[in-house]
């Protein structure tokens, strides 16, 4: 389908989305929600696609919700009680729709930060599996400034990535960290020169393409299944459970084949 405010990019087994609204530093509003939404929908169904990248034109990762969209929604109250679920059934394509998209697809989602990350912006940035970042990245929570508590899972994600006491400082104080700060407390995996932003993110994301989608998809749901697991042994019998259905492929099989034939293996997803 034709897009506008994002660019969908197909390249070997990877897709870049990238969204499209310099002038306003990406900043969402209602039809561009629902690009994003719809190329979430897209690459997640695209057999060829094992790894997506998430990134920004111009300056800007993202900036959150576009100011004119928010003063549209202060003037309609109906829009305080819409859910995600409810959206996701109407099909409905929202900045909150597309993080539980993104966190329930089976395929690993980067975000290339090549700039500010603010808001929703950032909800996004923290949506995604892994974050590479630019040294001109920055990111904000923001919402606090504006009266507001974070939302986009900005108050679910946080916690999980740098722990609850920063997490306070970060959402209370809506103050802006640079790259460095943003590595150093362990909210991105990596921080890479400007210009070397996205052939970094797509090395690590061509990394992960060449290994067995159907075991990367089911480490990715186990890796988040386990952060929420109430007991260490429940989960390792899932895992045996995930285990044994992956021996039965025959991805398996090629990946022990190539390793007894001292060969690269060539992965399926069968």
């Amino acid at each position: 389908m034709p897009y506008n405010a994002v660019i969908l990019e197909k390249e070997d087994m990877l897709a870049t989305i990238t969204l499209n609204r310099p002038d306003v530093n990406n900043a969402f509003d209602r039809p561009m929600m629902g690009e994003i939404d719809d190329a979430i929908n897209d690459v997640s169904q695209d057999p060829n696609i094992r790894v997506v990248i998430l990134t920004g034109a111009g300056k800007a990762f993202c900036a959150g919700g576009d100011v004119s969209m928010l003063m549209t929604l202060i003037s309609s109250g109906a829009e305080w009680v819409r859910t995600t679920a409810g959206d996701v059934v109407r099909r409905t394509g929202t900045a909150p729709t597309t993080v539980l998209k993104i966190r329930s697809m089976t395929k690993p989602v980067i975000a290339a930060v090549n700039g500010i990350a603010a808001g929703g912006g950032m909800g996004l940035a923290l949506a995604c599996d892994m974050r590479i970042i630019s040294d001109k990245a920055r990111f904000s929570t923001v919402f606090i400034k504006r009266g507001v508590i974070p939302d986009c899972a900005v108050t679910y994600n946080l916690p999980r990535l740098v722990g609850i006491a920063k997490s306070c400082e970060l959402v209370l104080t809506g103050s802006v960290i640079n790259a460095q700060e943003a590595e150093r407390i362990g909210l991105v995996n990596r921080v890479v020169p400007h210009d070397e932003l996205m052939k970094a993110t797509k090395e690590l994301a061509g990394e992960i393409a060449k290994n067995p989608p159907l075991a990367v998809g089911m480490a990715k749901a186990m890796l988040y299944r386990g952060m929420l697991a109430q007991d260490i042994g429940s989960h390792m019998d899932f895992e045996n459970y995930t285990q044994n259905m992956l021996m039965a492929t025959k991805d398996f099989k090629e990946g022990v084949d190539s390793f007894m034939e001292k060969r690269e293996p060539v992965f399926r997803g069968e």
